[in-house]
């Protein structure tokens, strides 16, 4: 399973990287635009929408978010609306939570359809405009968010004994997300040293910490992990109310699109408040 999984990140990697050092916006646009086409598709599936209907879904939020991308981009959205999606991503999602495997279908269905492709589509937005700040800014918020992942999965795997949320994803602990942390915070200063030396200065890292200082930048990473672990186990909470495992089996060794940009959702826009503050 290791082996499967690595080989299509390595995949996947070999797709985005090119798309994301171009200066041309338009193959990022297009091939972030066909995943959170696709990973809308699942959404539909995941509550309960019939084939046909979760295929209407997927494409309805392709042509809005192509719509509201040809209307905005390359304008700077204004950070009021980043501010607003990080606050309700914090809000709803601290709710859903709360409610819990049972709770979510009884939430009425057009609702969570809505939610999930607006999520995705402000997501889109927000990593194009993240492209358009410069390759270091869009990078550094990925691996900001791949460390975070990483480390919690090896972390808990070596050291974890005390579950995170077990009625919602059985297999994350809090040691995996303390050692998650740790990673991000290492991987911070690390960024930052790096970059000195090689004389830039456009990384989400630099920025935080030209806005709030050293101890502000730890708390604002630390922060934007912890999101991340939010929109994971959001996620995880809606494939365990629809009974499967994963959103689909497109990626082989990952599950589908959902899987792999669930914790992106609440990250890049939280990214760009901070960053416009």
């Amino acid at each position: 399973m290791l082996k499967q999984r690595l080989i299509t990140a390595l995949a996947l990697l070999a797709i985005l990287l090119p798309a994301v050092g171009v200066s041309e916006a338009w193959p990022f646009a297009l091939l972030t635009l066909a995943l959170v086409g696709t990973a809308g598709w699942e959404w539909s599936r995941l509550n309960g929408c019939q084939p046909w209907a979760a295929i209407a879904g997927g494409s309805v939020l392709v042509a809005g978010c192509a719509w509201v991308g040809w209307s905005i981009l390359p304008a700077r959205v204004p950070s009021v609306v980043w501010w607003g999606v990080s606050l309700l991503w914090i809000v709803g999602g601290l709710i859903s939570l709360k409610a819990g495997v049972a709770g979510w279908p009884n939430l009425w269905r057009p609702a969570r359809l809505a939610t999930g492709w607006l999520a995705l589509g402000f997501c889109w937005l927000a990593m194009n405009e993240a492209k358009a700040q410069g390759v270091s800014f869009i990078l550094s918020i990925l691996v900001l968010v791949w460390m975070a992942d990483v480390a919690a999965y090896f972390g808990g795997r070596t050291w974890g004994r005390h579950k995170l949320a077990s009625s919602i994803s059985p297999g994350k602990t809090r040691e995996g997300v303390y050692v998650g942390l740790l990673a991000v915070l290492a991987l911070t200063f690390a960024w930052l040293s790096i970059e000195r030396a090689l004389g830039g200065s456009a990384s989400l890292m630099y920025l935080l910490q030209r806005h709030f200082g050293g101890v502000g930048l730890a708390a604002a990473v630390i922060s934007l992990a912890l999101l991340g672990v939010m929109g994971d186990l959001l996620e995880s909470l809606v494939k365990r109310s629809a009974g499967v495992k994963d959103s689909s089996r497109l990626l082989p060794g990952h599950g589908g699109v959902l899987d792999r940009i669930d914790a992106l959702l609440p990250v890049f826009p939280m990214a760009l408040a901070l960053t416009a503050w």
